[in-house]
């Protein structure tokens, strides 16, 4: 059974921590029988209407369990963790399905038009009820809550966002084989040109941040060739803002 548990905007301006890392938190948190897969960051609408922090992004655990009966545990421990790590002036908003639920279709073309539209709270909340999750604020405005349904829906969806955690991802070496990659649970995608296929012992160069993409439900990282045997993947840190 795989569970989807997004949080957004659980920060404020000058925050020491983003969204991304409150999420990453919450691994340690995790009730028995639950294991992290990963946590996804996704984008959604940048826009003078929306009101963000850095980025306007949700991040999405997506959480693998033995059984139903943990998603009660799984919203309790959330709503205590967002009690604990939410910051003054945040907006914080909480999202938990699971990967059977009828209405997931629903979701998905909610956060799908959190990417390019402008959207108000209670559309989040009539797709969160007409799909038959649950969907909760925990403070300020309470317009996380948009992000955090929409984090569920892309991540579900499995073509979109980019993985900020994903068993040990953040600590893997600036360089490593495609095999090494490939062990890892990671796809090598070139997308140069004439994508060739990067063999399983050429290099590559993450530059201390391998992030991969959600592509067809996979974590595939894209990467572009720089000589015969060595290639350099796709994307990097921002110069500014919260990193995740």
């Amino acid at each position: 059974m795989r569970y989807y548990l997004a949080f957004d905007d659980t920060d404020n301006l000058g925050a020491p921590y983003g969204t991304g890392k409150v999420a990453r938190w919450f691994e340690s948190r995790l009730p028995e029988g639950c294991r992290l897969w990963a946590v996804v960051r996704q984008q959604l609408l940048v826009h003078d209407d929306v009101p963000y922090t850095s980025h306007n992004s949700g991040a999405c655990l997506v959480v693998e369990a033995e059984n139903e009966r943990c998603r009660k545990q799984l919203l309790e421990t959330a709503v205590e963790h967002l009690r604990e790590h939410s910051l003054e002036g945040s907006d914080p908003g909480l999202c938990l399905a699971a990967e059977n639920d009828l209405g997931m279709p629903l979701l998905t073309a909610f956060g799908q038009r959190c990417t390019n539209s402008l959207v108000h709270q209670d559309e989040a909340y009539a797709a969160a009820k007409d799909a038959g999750v649950h969907l909760s604020a925990h403070g300020g405005t309470g317009d996380g809550v948009i992000g955090a349904l929409a984090s569920v829906g892309l991540t579900a969806w499995g073509w979109a966002g980019r993985f900020i955690e994903m068993g040990g991802l953040r600590s893997l070496p600036d360089n490593l084989t495609v095999a090494a990659l490939r062990k890892h649970g990671l796809r090598v995608t070139s997308i140069d040109r004439d994508a060739p296929n990067p063999g399983p012992e050429d290099m590559v160069r993450t530059n201390g941040w391998c992030r991969p993409r959600l592509i067809g439900g996979q974590p595939v990282l894209l990467v572009q060739k720089e000589t015969d045997a060595a290639w350099r993947a796709l994307g990097g840190k921002r110069a500014k803002g919260h990193m995740s």
